[in-house]
């Protein structure tokens, strides 16, 4: 630890916890300790929370060598693969990362501890944040909420499949979050009209939200609460509508007015977490890792997006005959595919059937642990909007930036 970077208070308030977390072997920290702390967090502080967790920080080091080690940057022209482990580089990449690997700790407007640490799309990646925050957040609280992006077809789907696998987590319950926008752009409305009541274009798009609920209690075997992120513009008959038709399927809805009014805006939505916590649940994965390939990206588009099957096209054949021959084929899959639908194809709004997914490139992320299937006409760069935000970003006559917001 960094003395001269922390105040004595902090000081004391790092030490309190490491004491704290041997008492409790390990598993919490209270709050008012880590929330004291927070207040200078630096390279010192992460570093004390993970030994007082007991993390072996030279392990999460070699894990990390490993990793950088197994990626893959070129073949050979035999078309055997060369990695970074073959150049000796993990170690320099290794010291290039020391501190990335180490989670962010912030805090939340109200001064909820929370981390970050990495981001990826869910669309095109696996959406998760790493093993190590999340094990971590175990850790160091009663009840850990992590986020997977984008809607449960692509986040959840890799967060369970692929994150839970790895790290051997056991999820207690999952949160569905809908808009009642979102909905009614699934039942047909276009963008610029989602701000007025239309009940019937709303009954149109639950069955998008309803197979999402669907595919986590039936699936996955997880009970789950469906979050409404209120909006203004949403009516009563709205919310109505909604909560009725999840109730049909014995799913709860809870409101969420988070962004309006904060942490009390989410009390009812945080008891009933803590109520389907309570609850047993048969979590299990969408596909075994003794798969084939096509094995599990079929259970993928067959069981979670209701596809009725997979074709392999362009490059993918090919690909997946040189996966096979090096052995990647007992990997998880990571699907790249459009965040809009659950089909392949943006424009399927809704919950749509009678299609198949086709698979036109599989690339193996050596190093992550996962094979890459690329659909439909998927870009793995995001790309920036027609008119990117800074070009609104300015500085005014006062030197004041404007344009953030």
């Amino acid at each position: 630890m960094n003395a001269n970077k922390l105040t004595q208070k902090s000081m004391e308030a790092v030490q309190s916890a490491e004491s704290l977390a041997r008492e409790r072997n390990h598993q919490a920290l209270c709050e008012e300790h880590l929330l004291t702390a927070l207040v200078n967090q630096n390279d010192g502080l992460i570093g004390s929370l993970l030994s007082a967790m007991n993390t072996n920080i030279p392990a999460l080091q070699a894990k990390l060598k490993d990793r950088l080690s197994r990626i893959i940057i070129g073949y050979t022209y035999d078309g055997r693969p060369v990695t970074c482990g073959q150049l000796n580089a993990q170690g320099a990449m290794a010291a290039l990362l020391k501190d990335a690997i180490k989670p962010n700790l912030v805090q939340t407007l109200e001064g909820s501890p929370a981390f970050v640490h990495g981001g990826p799309f869910a669309n095109i990646a696996h959406g998760c944040n790493s093993l190590t925050a999340t094990r971590m957040a175990l850790k160091l609280g009663d009840y850990a909420v992590t986020e997977a992006g984008f809607a449960a077809d692509l986040g959840a789907e890799k967060f369970l499949d692929i994150k839970c696998r790895f790290g051997g987590f056991h999820p207690s319950a999952v949160v569905i979050v809908a808009t009642v926008r979102a909905l009614k752009y699934h039942g047909g409305v276009s963008k610029n009209e989602l701000n007025s009541e239309n009940l019937q274009a709303l009954e149109k798009g639950l069955p998008n939200l309803l197979q999402h609920v669907s595919n986590i209690r039936n699936v996955y075997g997880l009970p789950c609460v469906v979050a409404v992120n209120a909006f203004p513009t949403d009516t009563e008959a709205e919310l109505s509508l909604v909560e009725e038709k999840c109730k049909e399927l014995g799913v709860n809805v809870a409101l969420s007015e988070v962004w309006a009014k904060g942490g009390e805006g989410g009390i009812s939505l945080a008891e009933e977490v803590v109520r389907l916590c309570e609850e047993p649940n048969d979590f299990s994965y969408s596909y075994r890792l003794t798969m084939s390939v096509e094995e599990k990206l079929n259970a993928i588009a067959t069981r979670i997006y209701h596809a009725d099957g997979v074709d392999l096209v362009g490059n993918a054949p090919s690909q997946l005959k040189k996966i096979k021959e090096l052995g990647y084929d007992s990997m998880p899959i990571c699907m790249a595919k459009t965040q809009f639908s659950f089909s392949d194809d943006p424009v399927k709004r809704g919950a749509p059937a009678g299609f198949r997914i086709s698979v036109k490139n599989l690339k193996v992320s050596a190093g992550a642990g996962f094979i890459v299937a690329l659909t439909g006409d998927i870009m793995t760069t995001p790309g920036l909007p027609k008119v990117p935000a800074a070009e609104n970003i300015d500085l005014d006559e006062n030197g004041l930036i404007k344009g953030l917001f």
